[in-house]
């Protein structure tokens, strides 16, 4: 099977948009949202939950107030201020607490505990275009790029199981330990970018990182007609760096229409519209990329 996963290097490209819509132009697809952060491609595809499973990675400390004797000594030690007064015993902020765990080692009356911290959860569900894999983190929650590992695990035993041999990621922005997590072994990626001065930065940023796990990727210019120049420099970097320009998607205000109404765009604009025709066209540029990719 063959997994790609879609990066951006910064929010706001048109990632998850494009995203929705080349899984409408895919042949049996297994889908996961890797922006475990922050998701929002269930907006689009409205994914109907088939089982459900909590997160766990890390640990909290966690004081016993029938143990706790008022003495302090976890408050003068943490250095994270995550330790609180409350009344004759102290307490344990879990937002602030970074599970260094010295309360818990100097604590005389061993009154402080240390379980796993529950981060968020993850879904097995089916949608309208195939099955998918998402998750959401709660707000301020460690370890996302544990996290992403664990739906690309997931993911590539469902489409064993049920027979798809293509996994479409939507993955997380930036370069961090999440989008390091879902690139990992990945077959290749799309970089998903604008003609913007930060647009340009943080593709060279995920390229250079691409190209160091040794991953094939390929570019797509989205809004390309909004800075013809920077769409210009664009196509000659990727010339120069050889990087594959898998096609340039002009800025549409159907986008936005689209997902108001909860929808991807192949399934809301017209068949005869210019966009739908250019969209299919980078498709089966990248079908063409997976493809070859096989048969390497």
């Amino acid at each position: 099977m063959h997994e790609i996963v879609i990066l951006s290097g910064k929010g706001g490209t048109g990632k998850t948009t494009l995203t929705g819509a080349f899984v409408h132009l895919a042949s049996n697809p297994v889908i996961c949202d890797l922006d475990v952060d922050a998701p929002d491609l269930h907006m689009l595809l409205h994914p109907e939950n088939e089982s459900s499973h909590d997160f766990f990675s890390g640990h909290e400390a966690v004081i016993d107030p029938d143990r706790c004797t008022g003495c302090g000594l976890c408050a003068d030690l943490c250095r994270f201020h995550a330790v609180q007064s409350q009344g004759a015993v102290f307490s344990i902020n879990p937002i602030k607490c970074e599970g260094c765990k010295v309360c818990v080692a100097f604590c005389p009356e061993k009154a402080i505990d240390f379980p796993e911290s529950h981060c968020g959860t993850w879904h097995t569900a089916s949608t309208r275009f195939g099955p998918m894999i998402h998750a959401q983190l709660f707000p301020g929650a460690e370890n996302s790029g544990k996290l992403v590992a664990l739906l690309r695990q997931h993911a590539r035993e469902l489409a064993q199981a049920r027979g798809f041999d293509l996994i479409i990621s939507d993955g997380p922005p930036g370069i961090g330990c999440p989008v390091i997590s879902s690139l990992s072994g990945a077959g290749s990626a799309l970089l998903i970018t604008e003609p913007t001065p930060s647009g340009v930065h943080d593709l060279k940023r995920v390229s250079e990182l691409c190209r160091h796990f040794h991953i094939p990727a390929a570019v797509i210019i989205n809004k390309s007609d909004l800075n013809p120049g920077i769409t210009r420099d664009i196509r000659n970097w990727c010339a120069k760096e050889e990087w594959t320009l898998a096609g340039e998607i002009p800025y549409d205000a159907a986008a936005t229409r689209s997902m108001v109404e909860g929808k991807v765009l192949p399934e809301f604009l017209p068949s005869d519209s210019s966009l739908l025709g250019t969209l299919r066209d980078v498709w089966k540029r990248v079908e063409g990329m997976i493809e070859a990719k096989r048969a390497a």
